[in-house]
């Protein structure tokens, strides 16, 4: 839940460390993974979350900029960033620096965690809310465990049905986790040793199978494995609707066409209701607003544009956030104009345009409501994008 609409949930990805033991020719968060660096896919779980949250992403003190904007287009909205420190512990703190002043829950996640589904994220959530203080994800430990000395000697077998092998993210209470930073006299592995270390409880919780660290090329390998066919981005999509009233004294422009001796549309630009839908259309899929918010009224170079205008920009803002235009297709709702003897002209401008396929149809409502009083038209579009891979530097 929100309050106020401000989010009451933090979640810090730590996404700064170097990863040499995976071999990569660049941090670990940047890495590769079925077309997706780690650090998206690890955003890309958070943006999944029930609830909406503040998010931070830790980076490489080169990389900020690089990582805002990956993680920026995996969000679909604004994100802070900042840089890492010389150990994760110091990179956390940093994130704890960014903190609003609204969070009340914190979650720390590793961006090595690339396949950590979002459920987990909620579960922490939840769990904390229930307990009232830190929880941390793990898994049973299933195989025998020996403690043993330096030359290789068993010493003993440990009971494993007292470990954990645990996972992120991590959640606490805020009061919690930022008093265990300030108080922090050592470097831990994780967020809980810091938390338990100042004698607070940290109960352990189910985890995940998927929530595995990614730190070696076999790491990796398996995660490969695990995606499968899901390696492939998947499409998202979006639907956009338009609905303008005719204006006798103007001219009629549809579908990105000229229609002479037409009515035209009401509106603040030439009221193309086909561009219009189709600009919804595209800012749902990729997340990124609606037309209202991206090109609104009160903005002068808008006042009375043509429909190409609009879906321009669209592309360059959907192309911008990382995404290309699978495919769209529109239907146009009202009794004019006869729209069929000009549909292949309209779609292989609007394809043109967008430089994807663009279907549209129409049709009317047999006389009812506004469309069928001959009063305006409506246009509903449905639009496909696929996440493009990005490249760092």
């Amino acid at each position: 839940m929100t309050q106020n609409g401000v989010p009451r949930v933090s979640v810090i990805v730590v996404a700064a460390g170097s990863g040499t033991r995976l071999g990569a020719d660049v941090p670990k968060a940047f890495a590769r993974l079925g077309g997706s660096t780690l650090v998206e896919r690890s955003v890309h779980a958070v943006a999944g979350m029930s609830e909406a949250v503040q998010l931070i992403v830790v980076a490489p003190a080169g990389l900020v900029d690089d990582a805002r904007a990956l993680a920026e287009s995996a969000f679909g909205a604004p994100v802070s960033v900042v840089a890492g420190g010389s150990s994760r512990q110091r990179s956390v703190a940093n994130g704890l620096a960014e903190l609003a002043a609204s969070a009340e829950v914190v979650l720390v996640h590793d961006a090595a965690r690339a396949l950590t589904p979002s459920t987990l994220f909620d579960s922490v959530v939840r769990e904390v809310d229930a307990r009232g203080h830190g929880v941390i994800p793990g898994l049973p430990v299933s195989d025998t465990i020996k403690r043993v000395g330096e030359a290789g000697d068993i010493h003993e077998t440990v009971d494993r049905s007292v470990l954990a092998a645990v996972q992120t993210p991590q959640g606490f209470p805020r009061t919690d986790l930022v008093a265990a930073y300030a108080a922090a006299s050592s470097d831990e592995t994780d967020d809980a040793g810091l938390v338990t270390a100042l004698g607070l409880p940290v109960s352990v919780v189910a985890g995940n199978e998927l929530a595995f660290k990614v730190t070696t090329p076999a790491d990796l390998r398996r995660a490969e494995d695990a995606l499968g066919a899901s390696a492939t981005p998947l499409p998202r999509i979006g639907v956009g609707t338009d609905t303008h009233g005719f204006d006798p004294a103007a001219e009629l422009w549809l579908a990105g066409l000229h229609w002479p001796g037409e009515s035209g549309l009401a509106g603040h630009s030439d009221g193309d209701a086909v561009a219009h839908a189709i600009t919804d259309a595209l800012l749902s899929a990729c997340g990124l607003g609606d037309i209202g918010g991206v090109f609104g009224t009160s903005d002068p170079r808008f006042d009375g544009a043509h429909g190409e205008v609009f879906l321009a920009e669209t592309r360059r803002l959907v192309e911008a956030a990382g995404f290309r235009i699978g495919n769209v297709s529109v239907q146009i709702v009202g009794n004019r104009p006869t729209f069929a003897p000009r549909r292949g002209e309209a779609e292989t401008r609007l394809t043109r345009l967008l430089g994807a396929p663009v279907a549209i149809s129409a049709t009317t409502t047999d006389g009812l409501g506004f469309t069928g009083r001959g009063e305006g038209i409506a246009a509903i579009a449905t639009a496909i994008v696929v996440q493009q891979s990005r490249t760092v530097g």
